[in-house]
């Protein structure tokens, strides 16, 4: 292979000066066939044994991914018609590589004969082992003939139609932009959008655009919309803006309405050919979750104690606006949610997101964040930039070392929205695995409001929530001690117990002494007060009802569309949105809605027949901070004990054990609702 290439320069972490889009094709070509031939020679000669099957197995896999997954990493943070294109060009022909090694029978005839020795095994080999030969038969190892050429033609399509989903979705964002002239039309949107508004204005052109004099561009990018969404006035933009939103690639070059029925099409062929009765029952072959039927429960559990609270929700919206005399309050419709859900906020609670948003610039949070992470696990983070090189200049480089000062692990972070080339959302991912040695890189992305002038990206509370949440995940990845690729980090765990870390870490930000150690005021310095901390945690369960019923339409959707939809049938995948819908919605959906066109989620990521995950995995988080609670939350001691216990469990097993078996070694017993009901303000119904 050409050293000259980037890509193929085995740097960890990648050299992103130099890799372009013209890179990926030659680089992936070549990676390909010396892969090929690897995997020749491991299927003249796989033994069943750990050094003659699983450890040349995972070195392959471990160069595809880290080269294939660079690729994939800068799609989504650096998307272009050129990476595009090159990566549609090399998908097929990595599905092709990819497929060949799970359905290598050699291969899996060796691990089938390691498996049967199970007594030669420690217990991360055999966990390894049985992944292993379960993943292959997934894969159509014991398919022939016909059967496996449909079911290899269906992965290959499936590639090709998820990447074109994620990318309509991208464009369809860009495509809209709504830009206010007149100063009424931006009435009541605060100064931080205002600033923010002004700001795509000159980006767009309009070289004049100010805070005060406008134009201001408002965007379906998150941070554009959502503010607009809170606080604008003008209930007709709302409305505008709403319906934009809700119907994103659902129409014209952008549509997506096609590619959800054959995606689901696909899945349910796959899952035929595979034996199982849906695609949702394939999915949770790899899950913690023993049974759709058990996933069902415990979502209609959390839907009877949600339904009731979420009604008295929206009861107390439609009676603040008919107290304030608004039109809306002859009939609250879809796009008066979020205005009057801050208006009641700021009654309720007396403070809103905006009034909290100087509190936490991004320094003052991430300093925080870090010295949480001292407290309760041992590590100590601290600043690389310039220490390697980034895809754009806002990216940051941190070390963690432990506590005798050892470099363990590091990590990027990209803060801040850029809706012209990043996807929206948040989210962690590998950079590079740990692996017999090898420190573990993470990427940690976010898509907050970018610094406006000389001062400093200021957060929401949400965005900090969020902030904390990836970071989770990132410390799953990166204080692991599993040495074996296949199972350190996020790897090898089952996909609904991958949220555990994440969502614990949301915990924190209730907590007194952490989120007021995060805090200074951008200009003045000072603390967040006391009485907008107690605020917070009184605001906890405001409208708690009304968000968890919004997730389990999400997760309720997902799961019907992937066991009893039949999407070759006369219904559209709309029309059972509709039916989930009247039973997790206190206030319906537009008929033209069409928010499963954007569900990247599920149509586009690795959430198809897996989006209850949150909820499974927030049983889990609730359950796990509950330790630290009964420890006593304000007892360092105790809290650095109990933290030394997570981070030798859940943090540094991995996928090397059971996620069950993983939790009850941290908590000493299996999860229970409790916690979560406790936390959310819901209590089971009787």
């Amino acid at each position: 292979m050409s050293d000259d290439n980037p890509l193929l320069l085995g740097a960890s972490p990648p050299r992103f000066d130099r890799i372009r889009a013209e890179h990926v094709v030659p680089a992936m070509r070549a990676l390909l066939a010396d892969l090929g031939g690897a995997l020749e020679r491991l299927e003249a000669s796989a033994a069943p044994t750990w050094e003659g099957v699983v450890e040349p197995l995972e070195e392959i896999g471990d160069r595809l991914g880290l080269v294939w997954g660079t690729v994939g990493h800068l799609m989504g943070v650096q998307n272009s018609d050129d990476l595009r294109r090159a990566q549609e060009t090399m998908q097929p022909e990595v599905v092709v590589f990819s497929l060949r090694l799970a359905q290598s029978r050699p291969i899996h005839q060796a691990l089938k004969g390691l498996q049967a020795q199970a007594g030669a095994l420690d217990a991360t080999q055999k966990r390894i082992i049985d992944s292993l030969v379960r993943d292959a038969e997934l894969a159509g190892v014991g398919l022939s003939g016909e059967a496996q050429a449909q079911f290899n033609a269906i992965q290959q399509e499936l590639a090709e139609r998820c990447t074109k989903f994620a990318n309509n979705v991208l464009d369809s964002t860009k495509a809209f932009a709504l830009t206010l002239r007149d100063p009424a039309e931006a009435s009541g949107l605060p100064p931080s959008a205002r600033e923010l508004a002004a700001q795509a204005a000159r980006a767009a052109g309009e070289a004049d655009a100010t805070a005060e004099r406008g134009p201001w561009r408002i965007t379906l990018d998150v941070p554009s919309y959502v503010p607009f969404m809170q606080h604008g006035t003008r209930r007709d933009l709302r409305e505008r803006l709403y319906r934009a939103f809700v119907t994103r690639a659902a129409s014209g070059a952008h549509d997506n309405t096609d590619l959800i029925r054959r995606i689901l099409h696909l899945r349910r062929a796959q899952a035929k050919l595979l034996g199982f009765g849906s695609y949702a029952a394939l999915s949770l072959a790899t899950k913690m979750a023993p049974s759709v039927a058990a996933v069902e429960q415990l979502l209609e559990e959390l839907r009877a104690a949600s339904w009731e609270p979420a009604q008295r929700d929206l009861a107390d919206l439609r009676a603040l606006a008919r107290e304030a005399g608004a039109p809306e309050a002859a009939g609250l419709m879809n796009w008066d949610v979020a205005f009057w859900t801050e208006r009641l906020r700021e009654r309720r609670y007396a403070y809103s997101d905006e009034v909290l948003r100087p509190y936490f610039p991004l320094p003052r949070v991430l300093g925080g964040l870090f010295a949480l992470a001292e407290r309760l696990l041992g590590v100590r983070i601290e600043a690389a930039d310039g220490a390697v090189p980034v895809w754009h200049p806002d990216v940051r480089y941190f070390r963690v070392r432990d506590a005798g000062g050892a470099e363990i692990a590091s990590f990027f972070l990209d803060p801040y929205s850029r809706p012209s080339e990043k996807r929206g959302g948040a989210w962690m991912d590998e950079c590079v695995g740990r692996r017999h040695g090898r420190l573990p890189i993470a990427y940690l992305i976010c898509n907050q409001a970018p610094p406006v002038g000389d001062r400093p990206s200021c957060m929401t509370f949400d965005e900090v929530t969020t902030l904390f949440h990836e970071f989770g995940h990132g410390l799953q990845h990166m204080l692991t001690r599993v040495e074996s690729g296949l199972a350190s980090g996020i790897r090898n765990i089952e996909w609904d117990a991958v949220e555990l870390p994440s969502q614990f870490m949301e915990n924190w930000c209730y907590h007194e002494e952490t989120l007021l150690g995060l805090s200074g005021h951008v200009d003045t310095g000072a603390k967040l007060p006391q009485e907008l901390f107690d605020k917070i945690v009184a605001a906890r369960t405001f409208r708690a009802g009304s968000d968890t019923l919004r997730q389990l339409y999400f997760a309720m959707t997902d799961l019907a569309l992937h066991t009893t939809y039949d999407p070759d049938g006369p219904a559209s995948p709309f029309e059972l949105q509709q039916r989930v819908a009247e039973r997790t919605t206190v206030l319906p959906p537009l008929p033209e809605d069409r928010f499963l066109c954007g569900f990247t989620h599920v149509f586009a990521g690795g959430y198809a027949a897996g989006y209850y995950s949150y909820k499974w995995a927030e049983v889990l988080s609730a359950d796990a901070f509950s330790a630290f609670e009964d420890a006593g939350l304000d007892d360092a001691v105790a809290v650095a004990e109990v933290g030394r216990r997570w981070r030798e469990t859940v943090l540094a097993l991995g996928g090397s054990k059971p996620p069950m078996e993983v939790f009850v070694a941290f908590r000493g017993r299996p999860p229970t609702t409790a916690a979560l009901l406790r936390h959310s303000g819901l209590r089971p119904t009787a």
